[in-house]
């Protein structure tokens, strides 16, 4: 039986991306050819219209042409799922408190605000459930663990499902057996993926994070489904399936 191969992506809140890694992980993609691209969210900042902004972001004139990178980013890495996001969700909470009378205009919807239909993006407001047993979610519909993976496994307690997600910058992959005299019930896993940011431009780390960059890839055949964690080194190369890319 074939082995279908989907990449997950996460966190690349543009226009705060790093560049190069994301150059190198789309050139991937297409030689690879994935069966999927999924993308967990935080795909762009909104740092224009964030409750942390300054006057500084909210009169920068930036918007459109974050947009508009944002656009060709998830373009070049071929994704094809969208999960919402905090930071995607900054678009309709802007609206909310700042100028409500706008909500309901179809080209303010987060959909086509990025242009979505035309990339051929599904954007999911709810868990995307992409194989029977495990789910797509942002990673911050609960508190944030300390080590990589520990959120996502909590998510997956609470789904009951495994779930791949993003939001902590980490990465890792964790699971939780379940068992009743000595025969395995099931096993719940955990994924996060890490972060496709230019960890630079994150001023307000003030220079320190416990952050991995990288992404996932999720093999998927009959009986199984194996998550592996692919980290991208400070140059912005990795290596997947005994190949470095970049």
């Amino acid at each position: 039986m074939t082995i279908k191969r989907i990449v997950v992506i996460s966190d690349l809140q543009v226009p705060f991306h790093d560049i190069k890694a994301v150059r190198n992980v789309a050139a991937f993609i297409k030689k690879w050819k994935p069966d999927d691209v999924l993308c967990v969210g935080d795909e762009i900042d909104f740092q224009t219209i964030s409750r942390w902004s300054t006057g500084q972001d909210e009169w920068s004139g930036t918007i459109g042409n974050d947009r508009d990178t944002t656009v060709d980013v998830l373009y070049e890495l071929q994704i094809s799922h969208l999960s919402r996001s905090n930071h995607s969700s900054r678009l309709f909470t802007a609206l909310k408190t700042r100028c409500a009378g706008l909500i309901g205009a179809p080209e303010l919807e987060i959909e086509n605000f990025l242009r979505l239909p035309e990339l051929g993006i599904t954007y999911h407001h709810k868990p995307y459930a992409f194989h029977p047993d495990w789910v797509m979610v942002h990673g911050d519909e609960q508190a944030i663990k300390p080590h990589g993976g520990l959120t996502a496994l909590d998510a997956s307690r609470r789904h009951g499902k495994s779930v791949v997600c993003g939001h902590t910058h980490r990465q890792g992959i964790s699971s939780f057996t379940m068992a009743s005299g000595g025969s395995v019930t099931g096993v719940l896993t955990g994924f996060e993926v890490g972060h496709l940011m230019d960890e630079r431009k994150a001023l307000y780390t003030k220079g320190t994070m416990n952050w991995q960059k990288g992404f996932g890839i999720i093999y998927i055949d009959k009986f199984r489904v194996s998550p592996v964690a692919i980290p991208i080194e400070r140059d912005g190369s990795f290596i997947v399936e005994g190949k470095r890319f970049g």
